[in-house]
């Protein structure tokens, strides 16, 4: 059955098509030059319209493009009409029945994956939503015309709604699951540790998120989460002993964590691991020998004096080396450097060596070529990086001869082989979930042996506990942003907090928190105390006053209380407490750097220091060209992790803390301080 326009129809209308043809399931529109075939199952709708004077079709395809046919006799135009739109009337019908099938199917999939009783992760999400387009794509009619068949209509719609609404229905359906999993394993969550998890941690260790990033306030928990975490997995069957990799930065760490593991798992199959003992395990696996690190990696003084020794004979030995090592320490670090062989000064070679030792250690971090290290470098600082870089070359050299003759490595080394190890397959990872404690400490390379484990095998987890608030280690390497773009690292990634500290009272935890929150680069949390304290419980004292602050807290501390006195360097321990253990035999105080304080508590807390100029806090940023180059870029905001290192200070304490002060030159924190409403006095 075919229609064509009228012949003055035709030449009046002017349009490009002027005849349609039925064919078994479409239609063929035609004009001169151009034509347009219509399959039914393109067709959204059919519209008859009558003109002045002839009749007009309307075919309506996806995406609103319509196909017109004008200049028809208005009777021919309605007979053609009636007889195509039953035919396509019928032909959908017919097909309907097919599409409620496939959406049938694609709806009791969803069902299926939806109502297992396990996490439902993003990969679940992106795999369901992947069946549901390949669906789609196999429907016999449009999209836009299933809603017009009771058969059809809810099915889509609700299969609709998980690609359109797909991370909200996650969401939804997650929060269900964990509300379900807490109450059915409440038993579990009351005994897993000491004390019941609050309601954020069960939480915490409930999502089962591909790569989660859980963020740990001071004293949240965060230890009892990992552990928990790890009992979770072995209780809900989802991993075995030997499938879980727990990972802590230190020995010390790895230690407590092992401890913990086996008082309250029951098991010692799980062990918790540094990242260099992670390390040596892999190349010893992949390579059946096992290397040995360099003592040089645990001796200080010795790796210090080889150092030295190594730059004295440089600058003996070649003029333009000790031309150039002058430059560096004069004009770069604004040292005052003898005249003459001033290499041989004792004072300036100790001053020096922990220098050497930081600069080597970043260059082994890199692990590229001196020529790709200095591609790497910032444009701005390339040229004099590239000079400090051939200056740093033969120290470089002395420190390879020295572990070649001992037949070791170093930590770097260690970590660059393990990549290596993983990446050529001579290891094959067994781990299915790897749990890491402080991950605001990671740095690029040990994220590198993350990422080389992983890629091994696609389906294992990354669950990162830390606290971007409390990242002050970026001059050994660690890269914040690593925490703060968690997901961009590592991943599709869910984030959640540990909302509760047991540590400090709700005064410390506003002031710290609001001080640290000023740097809109730090990700927002909440974080809540349970117990409450006064306007006093944080206050700025003169820094003459430690001695009589020392004296009134003798009156009224227990002595099984402790008191932390900080200071941002090792230097500025106060003499007066060489005799505390005479003058106030009843305080428990101890001294250490805001750095070493990290993951210790006190009862009471002394920050010193707060002061400018020389010994600063917040320090004069003090870093040549080669931290500049070498360490991740900082946030660019004033004083960043100068702010964190007060919070760590801050939050150390469970009941007061005293900031001193130097009345005459006040550090730029004092007013910040004020400002955020801590009391200032000049008497304890």
């Amino acid at each position: 059955m075919e229609l064509k326009a009228t012949s003055l129809g035709k030449h009046l209308a002017q349009h490009p098509y002027n005849r349609v043809k039925l064919l078994a399931a479409g239609v063929e529109v035609k004009g001169e030059r151009h034509e347009y075939l219509i399959p039914f199952n393109q067709l959204i709708a059919i519209n008859c319209k009558r003109g002045l004077v002839w009749g007009e079709l309307e075919f309506v395809l996806p995406d609103d493009k319509v196909v017109r046919l004008h200049g028809t006799e208005w009777n021919e135009t309605q007979r053609f009409y009636h007889h195509l739109d039953q035919l396509w009337q019928s032909w959908s019908v017919e097909m309907s029945e097919v599409a409620a099938q496939v959406l049938q199917q694609q709806y009791a999939e969803i069902t299926r994956r939806i109502q297992q009783e396990k996490w439902f992760k993003r990969s679940d999400m992106q795999a369901l939503q992947q069946n549901v387009r390949v669906a789609f794509s196999a429907l016999p009619l449009p999209q836009a015309r299933l809603e017009d068949f009771d058969n059809c209509r809810e099915l889509w719609m609700h299969c609709k709604a998980w690609l359109e609404q797909g991370e909200t229905r996650r969401h939804q359906r997650n929060t269900a699951y964990t509300n379900h999993m807490l109450e059915k394993h409440a038993d579990f969550f009351q005994k897993i540790e000491s004390s019941p998890l609050n309601h954020s941690q069960a939480r915490a260790v409930v999502n089962g998120e591909d790569s989660l990033l859980v963020l740990a306030g001071a004293g949240s928990g965060k230890t009892s989460v990992l552990v928990a975490r790890a009992g979770w997995l072995l209780q809900r069957g989802e991993a075995s002993e030997d499938q879980i990799l727990l990972l802590a930065f230190g020995r010390k760490a790895a230690q407590e964590m092992d401890e913990r593991i086996a008082e309250r798992l029951h098991t010692d199959a799980i062990s918790a691991r540094t990242f260099h003992a992670l390390a040596l395990h892999i190349i010893q696996q992949g390579s059946k020998k096992a290397p040995r690190v360099s003592e040089l990696e645990s001796d200080t003084n010795a790796r210090h004096q080889l150092l030295i020794e190594s730059w004295q004979q440089q600058c003996r030995e070649k003029k333009a080396q000790a031309k150039g090592w002058r430059e560096w320490l004069r004009d770069e670090l604004q040292w005052d450097v003898p005249e003459g062989e001033y290499w041989k000064d004792e004072r300036l070679a100790k001053r020096l060596a922990s220098r050497l030792d930081r600069w080597l250690g970043l260059m082994r971090m890199h692990g590229g070529s001196q020529a790709d290290m200095i591609a790497s470098a910032p444009e701005d600082i390339r040229d004099l990086f590239a000079k400090r870089v051939k200056l740093m070359a033969p120290l470089l050299k002395t420190w390879k001869t020295a572990l070649k003759a001992e037949e070791a490595v170093d930590f770097s080394g260690l970590i660059h082989q393990a990549i290596n190890v993983l990446e050529k397959g001579r290891f094959i990872s067994p781990w299915k979930h790897i749990l890491v404690d402080e991950f605001q400490d990671i740095s690029p390379q040990r994220a590198a042996l993350l990422a080389a484990l992983r890629k091994q095998n696609s389906h294992t987890s990354l669950y990162a506990v830390g606290d971007d608030w409390q990242a002050i280690y970026r001059f050994s390497g660690a890269e914040m942003s690593l925490t703060t773009a968690f997901a961009q690292n590592f991943g599709d990634a869910d984030q959640c907090a540990l909302d509760t500290t047991y540590r400090f009272n709700d005064r410390i935890g506003e002031i710290a928190n609001r001080f640290v929150q000023q740097n809109p680069h730090q990700l927002a949390k909440p974080l809540n105390s349970l117990s409450k304290g006064d306007k006093k419980a944080v206050t700025l004292l003169a820094d003459d006053q430690l001695e009589a602050l020392l004296d009134k807290m003798s009156g009224y501390v227990q002595p099984q209380e402790r008191i932390l006195v900080l200071a941002r360097y090792h230097h500025l321990r106060p003499a007066i407490l060489e005799k505390a253990a005479t003058r106030w035999p009843k305080l428990a105080v101890d001294f250490m750097t805001i750095h070493a304080s990290k993951g210790q508590q006190a009862d009471y807390v002394v920050v010193l220091g707060l002061q400018q100029g020389k010994d600063g806090f917040p320090a004069v940023a003090r870093e040549s060209v080669m931290e500049e180059a070498l360490l991740p870029q900082p946030e660019d905001y004033p004083d960043a992790e100068e702010r964190r290192l007060l919070y760590v200070a801050m939050t150390r304490a469970r009941h007061r803390v005293w900031l001193l002060f130097n009345k005459h030159e006040p550090s730029s924190f004092v007013d910040i301080l004020k400002q955020l409403g801590v009391p200032a006095a000049n008497r304890p």
